[in-house]
């Protein structure tokens, strides 16, 4: 089972990676071709060099990404040049090169993997013989990988909004599965469920880090792309999908940290379960409105039916703080996934019952 899980993990790999492989190849080849054929260098191994290096395989394609990485790349090669004018080749000075490289890239960002990338040009430059037609050349490469890199990523984008909906299906699929656990362990008081649970939770924010950063980069390329300018509305409303989950899953954490402290008393809670289960099932197709956003009303209105219900004293649990925490718990995440669905965040609060 294992073997053919990380098959098809890999699998999965090599099929995402099919986009960016592509535009990689064609940023490369062009970038090659233009310092090869119409700047006439003989060996322009940094130009594609450069461009593997600013596209690269990350989630965040934003365009300025693309040109902060390029810039910082030249003008590594820049200051390389001149180190190799002013000290030579050697032993010695390539340790200072490295040393101002790596120095100074770290000083412009904070990105270790930029600062190592910077690094690597500047060894290209002290390590390889000097280019026929000046120390320029080198540089220029850098500039055409840069420029091509840009236009590649505005003209064949790759496919940001099916990543984003990949992050958010995976998000959706761990917030679903542990609403669902929860649902299970209050109603059959089930104290390992419980733990597990939490423990699944407290590992959500990479997912929605991925689902956030793939988004942002779909948002930004569709702002200057003319092949994704269709694609902004359902981006925009992905968007605001995303903010609502963001912060229903930060509550779903503390709501079933709760629950976990709860349940340790022995009581089953059916009320609870059912709240869940109610929540779950809304949920459910909140996650089917990143294809479909007919199924937002959908969920809109099963929230509803939920949030309507939360006051403790209709539960005859007013009195009872820790019970009671629970219920009003769930009050900010039902006002999170109402924002979800398109509801602005005053509205959601006015239909909270007084308590």
């Amino acid at each position: 089972m294992k073997i053919s899980w990380t098959f098809k993990n890999a699998t999965g790999r090599v099929i995402e990676s099919i986009p960016p492989v592509l535009q990689i190849i064609i940023a490369a080849l062009a970038s090659y071709s233009f310092a090869f054929f119409a700047l006439g260098h003989k060996n322009p191994l940094l130009a594609v060099t450069v461009t593997i290096t600013t596209l690269g395989f990350t989630r965040d394609a934003r365009p300025r990404r693309v040109i902060e990485t390029a810039l910082g790349i030249v003008t590594g090669l820049f200051a390389s040049e001149l180190l190799v004018q002013w000290f030579g080749q050697g032993i010695w000075q390539l340790a200072v090169t490295l040393l101002l490289c790596l120095l100074g890239a770290r000083f412009v960002t904070q990105s270790a993997s930029f600062a190592l990338t910077v690094g690597i040009q500047a060894m290209f430059i002290q390590l390889l013989p000097l280019p026929v037609g000046g120390i320029w050349v080198r540089p220029l490469d850098g500039i055409t990988a840069a420029v091509v890199s840009l236009l590649v990523t505005i003209l064949i984008p790759r496919n940001p909004k099916g990543l984003a909906r990949k992050d958010a299906s995976a998000l959706f699929t761990v917030f679903l599965e542990s609403l669902d656990a929860l649902r299970s362990a209050l109603r059959d008081v089930d104290v390992k469920k419980a733990d597990e649970t939490l423990n699944k939770v407290r590992r959500t924010q990479p997912l929605v880090d991925n689902w956030r950063m793939s988004l942002d980069s779909a948002v930004a390329i569709s702002r200057i792309s003319p092949f994704l300018k269709k694609q902004r509305y359902d981006l925009n409303a992905q968007l605001r999908l995303m903010r609502g989950m963001d912060l229903a899953t930060r509550n779903l954490r503390v709501i079933v940290r709760r629950v976990d402290f709860l349940i340790r008393d022995g009581e089953k809670r059916p009320y609870l379960a059912d709240l869940i289960e109610q929540i779950f099932e809304a949920t459910t197709n909140l996650s089917k409105a990143i294809e479909n956003e007919e199924f937002l009303f959908e969920a809109r209105a099963g929230y509803l039916e939920v949030i309507h219900q939360l006051d403790p004293k209709k539960f005859g649990i007013a009195d009872q703080l820790r019970e009671a925490s629970v219920l009003l718990l769930l009050r900010p995440m039902l006002v999170d996934l109402l924002c979800a669905t398109g509801m602005s965040e005053d509205d959601a609060r006015d239909e909270l019952p007084d308590v």
